[in-house]
C-alpha cells in the first residue's frame, strides 16, 4: 500500500470506515474502549501484530532458544520493537492484561515513536505514563501500571490477533481517532478514500446551508428532496471534485 494512499485515510474517520466495510466482509473492524495520549493526532500506518499469551514453562523455553538462534537479544517484546521499520504500526494482543501486563515503559515508547513516526496500539497496558503522555506520539492502551512485564510470552509476530471484538491482520491499514481503532484491509482503501471525500464535501454543504438558518434539518441533512437544492448540490459536488484533480 503506496505512503500515499495512507496518508488520505488520515482525512476519514471512524464513521466514513463503518459507511463501507460492513457491506465489504467486514463487520468486525473497530474497536472502542481505549485510553488515549493524544486525542486529537490521528494514528495511520500499516499494521505489524504482536501476540502475547499467560506464561507456560515448555513453551516459553521453545520461544526462548528460538529467539537465541535467531539472535534476538532483551525482552521478548524487543525482539518485535527492534524489527519495526518506519510507517510501521504495531498492534499487541496482550489479552487485557493490566499488572505484569506493561508492554512498554517511555524508553522503549520513545524508541517506537522515532523508528516508525505513527504510534502503538497496546490490548494490555503500558507503564512510566507520565513521561509517555509527553511524546508527539498516539497511543492506545487498555491499562497503566507501574509493574514491569512479566509472566507472558511472546507466541506470535505478524499473524492474525484478537483485539477487543475485531480480528486484526498484518499488513492491514490502521485509523485511529478520538473513537477508537477501526482496521482496514488494503483492498478497501482506495474505495474508502473516494467515499471519505464525498462525505467530506457533503458534511461541508450541509453546514453552510445550516448556517443559512433558512432550512429544517431535513430539508439538507441526508438527500434534500427539493430539486432546486438537490441540483445545487450536485454543482458544489462537482466543483469540490474538480479541485482534487
Amino acid at each position: 500500500m503506496p505512503d500515499a494512499a495512507i496518508q488520505k485515510i488520515k482525512e476519514l474517520s471512524a464513521e466514513d470506515v463503518w459507511t463501507i466495510s460492513p457491506g465489504k466482509g467486514f463487520p468486525n473492524h473497530f474497536a472502542g474502549g481505549f485510553n488515549l495520549t493524544k486525542p486529537g493526532k490521528k494514528l495511520v500506518g500499516r499494521v505489524v501484530t504482536a501476540q502475547f499469551m499467560p506464561m507456560r514453562g515448555d513453551l516459553n523455553e521453545i520461544i526462548t532458544a528460538e529467539g537465541k538462534q535467531k539472535g534476538y537479544y532483551g525482552g521478548q517484546n524487543q525482539w518485535i520493537i527492534d524489527q519495526l521499520q518506519p510507517g510501521d504500526v504495531l498492534v499487541v494482543d496482550l489479552f487485557g492484561k493490566d499488572e505484569n501486563g506493561t508492554f512498554v515503559g517511555d524508553n522503549l515508547a520513545y524508541y517506537i515513536m522515532k523508528k516508525t513516526g505513527t504510534g502503538l496500539v497496546v490490548d494490555g497496558a503500558v507503564r512510566d505514563l507520565e513521561g509517555i503522555a509527553t511524546f508527539d506520539m498516539p497511543l492506545y492502551y487498555k491499562h497503566s501500571h507501574p509493574s514491569p512485564i512479566r509472566d507472558v510470552m511472546l507466541t506470535g509476530y505478524n499473524v492474525p490477533v484478537r483485539i477487543g471484538g475485531i480480528t486484526v491482520m498484518p499488513g492491514d491499514v490502521l485509523l485511529g481517532d478520538r473513537e477508537g481503532i477501526s482496521i482496514i484491509p488494503p483492498q478497501l482503501v482506495d474505495e474508502l478514500v473516494k467515499r471519505g471525500e464525498d462525505i467530506r464535501i457533503h458534511d461541508v454543504w450541509t453546514k453552510r446551508k445550516f448556517d443559512e438558518g433558512k432550512y429544517k434539518s431535513s430539508d439538507i441533512y441526508g438527500s434534500p428532496h427539493d430539486p432546486a437544492l438537490k441540483a445545487e448540490y450536485d454543482e458544489f459536488h462537482k466543483k469540490e471534485m474538480s479541485k482534487g484533480k
